[in-house]
């Protein structure tokens, strides 16, 4: 099967080994080298996160305040556009594994299918169609996950994965960052803000697909003989190896105690009383502590383990959600809730997956990643669902209350069923 460019220029008596007696510093220097492969998405991923986070910046506000949605009505919402993608996301892996390593094409589709939902949004204003477009948004977004980070994985040694994801994701965050900054600012130039940062978030999402087409490279996979071809039943299986079964039960259990991004900068917004024009503003925070810490918590993840870290992050998290519960409401609150939200996605987001790549073959490494995403992006929807309903009953104290027992007593069971050390495999 195709395997991404710097894989076949590592020298595999290098793998397995930290500074030995026969590690020469060429060899290092070649280990710790990112692959062409990995910048060529990350440039994809921060173009259509500007795209996408255009939307996500101004879609809470515009949901709320301007179609006039109940918290619950918002939490229906908000779950299908954050895990609609799970039902997918093991298409998406399969068909990659299934064509011989095509995991380029894959990904491809289901960035022109997120792409084509951007302009949909200026057609609907009421919670059936805008529900249908977020989840054709997802789909297209669940079948290109998996396939993109196999292609990392499989572009990377086993001893820099957590620093080649760290890459990517540093750069997909920097998208995230300029995303929710484009948005303000159309609002404010604007008379109908919204329909403007629509068109103008699908003109930008064209151009990563694009991007995608033309530099990421694709390789010419030779289709497997159908008797080897990849199957469901053997993505499934995968669930039979011990360390992939704990990382998706954990990821899982967790992603049940994560509350939406959306919903943090909605408290965050109530305890503040932050003005509707300055809230496209409060996920540039997030966004700019993941691209600083991304890279850097990616590398200590390879040195010190990834589990370490992984949980490490939701620590922070855990921290957030208790300052958003305390009373304090001094100037520094906004800037340390969002420094600790962006610590947890740097922490967590490529780092598990280089954690799921260490258990899965490579023949099924998209597979393998799509069903760890698949229970962490379930397990979210039902988070947001819960989360919106318990607001609408009980207030978002008492909801977000729940949310840290939950996160806190799932951790604990997470870092009693950590993986154990990863199997390094030579290049193919």
């Amino acid at each position: 099967m195709y395997v991404a460019d710097s894989r076949a220029n590592a020298d595999p008596s290098a793998v397995g080994t930290r500074g030995g007696a026969g590690t020469t510093g060429t060899t290092a220097r070649v280990s710790a080298a990112i692959a062409p492969t990995v910048f060529a998405l990350g440039a994809v991923s921060l173009i259509t996160d500007v795209s996408s986070e255009m939307v996500t910046a101004v879609l809470p506000l515009y949901l709320v305040t301007g179609l006039g949605l109940s918290p619950l009505g918002f939490g229906l919402l908000d779950g299908i556009y954050n895990g609609f993608s799970a039902l997918v996301r093991l298409a998406g892996g399969h068909l990659a594994d299934r064509g011989g390593g095509r995991h380029k094409w894959i990904a491809g589709l289901g960035y022109g299918v997120s792409a084509l939902c951007k302009p949909l949004l200026l057609l609907a204003h009421t919670l059936t169609p805008i529900g249908l477009i977020l989840a054709a948004d997802r789909t297209g977004k669940g079948l290109r996950t998996a396939p993109r980070d196999a292609l990392i994985s499989l572009s990377s040694t086993p001893e820099n994965r957590g620093r080649a994801f760290g890459v990517h994701r540093a750069m997909d965050t920097a998208g995230a960052l300029l995303g929710p900054l484009v948005a303000f600012l159309i609002l404010r130039a604007t008379v109908d803000g919204y329909d403007a940062v629509f068109t103008v978030s699908f003109c930008v999402a064209v151009v990563g697909v694009l991007v995608l087409v033309l530099f990421v490279p694709g390789g010419r996979a030779q289709a497997p003989a159908s008797s080897n071809r990849p199957t469901l039943r053997a993505a499934f299986a995968l669930l039979g190896r011990r360390d992939l079964r704990r990382v998706t039960v954990c990821a899982l259990l967790l992603g049940l105690a994560t509350v939406s991004d959306s919903f943090v900068y909605l408290l965050l917004q109530r305890r503040l009383g932050v003005p509707d024009r300055w809230f496209a503003l409060l996920p540039l925070g997030t966004a700019a502590a993941f691209l600083l810490l991304a890279v850097p918590l990616g590398r200590l993840a390879d040195r010190v383990g990834r589990w370490r870290v992984f949980l490490g992050g939701h620590g922070a998290l855990l921290t957030a959600y208790a300052l958003l519960l305390t009373s304090w409401h001094g100037t520094a609150l906004p800037y340390a809730v969002l420094l600790l939200h962006g610590a947890f996605y740097a922490a967590t987001d490529g780092v598990l997956m280089a954690v799921a790549s260490d258990s899965v073959p490579e023949q099924l490494r998209s597979s393998g990643l799509a069903l760890v995403q698949t229970g962490q992006a379930a397990a979210r929807f039902v988070c947001s669902l819960g989360f919106g309903a318990a607001w609408t009953l009980w207030g978002d104290r008492t909801a977000l209350t729940a949310s840290v027992v939950a996160l806190a007593v799932c951790a604990v069971f997470a870092f009693s069923l950590r993986p154990g050390r990863p199997v390094l495999e030579p290049a193919s």
